[in-house]
């Protein structure tokens, strides 16, 4: 029997049906299709963030399904719901590093033990990997956004309807009111 090779950056650029990928422990890892709510409140993020681009510069927006290479260990790629990057943008390829700041919408299948486990994994994974700032977005949760930081990692910042998130120290003075998530657009 032969054993199995890891997977390899060329394999995320192959997957198929053009699917949102990560490679973890050597594996590719498929992700399923985000669903409505989630997948308006990553797009309200990354507007948000495209506003301010315009606005003050410093970086560069990204919505859904745009990889991120990485060279941790056991992780060699990210694809975030919404990402702010500060790296260097050209082609046609991934980008190169970590976004610095990075925003993770739960699905519904996001939810249970083992989920939690693996958030707090990737969040991690973030961190090693250079990321400053990290959001845990939960629609079903009173808590709608957790801020996780580098320099905090194990007490983020909580966010709930009726506030204004931000995501310092990564986009500096960019924040976000908390209810725009929920729009129904």
């Amino acid at each position: 029997m032969a054993a199995k090779t890891a997977a390899t950056i060329e394999d995320l650029y192959n997957v198929p049906d053009h699917g949102k990928a990560e490679i973890v422990d050597g594996k590719l890892v498929l992700m399923s299709p985000t669903g409505s709510q989630p997948g308006l409140a990553a797009a309200e993020i990354y507007f948000s963030l495209r506003l301010y681009k315009e606005q003050f510069g410093g970086g560069t927006a990204f919505p859904d399904n745009i990889g991120f290479i990485v060279d941790l260990p056991h992780r060699k790629s990210f694809s975030p719901d919404a990402a702010w990057y500060v790296g260097n943008v050209e082609g046609m390829g991934f980008l190169h590093g970590s976004p610095i700041f990075a925003v993770e919408v739960r699905s519904e299948n996001d939810y249970g033990p083992r989920a939690e486990r693996a958030i707090v994994k990737k969040i991690m994974d973030y961190f090693a990997a250079g990321t400053q700032v990290v959001w845990d977005v939960d629609l079903l949760s009173d808590v709608m956004i957790k801020k996780y930081t580098f320099t905090s990692p194990e007490k983020p910042t909580l966010f709930r309807q009726g506030e204004v998130a931000d995501a310092e120290p990564a986009v500096p003075a960019w924040k976000m009111p908390v209810d725009r998530l929920l729009r129904k657009q």
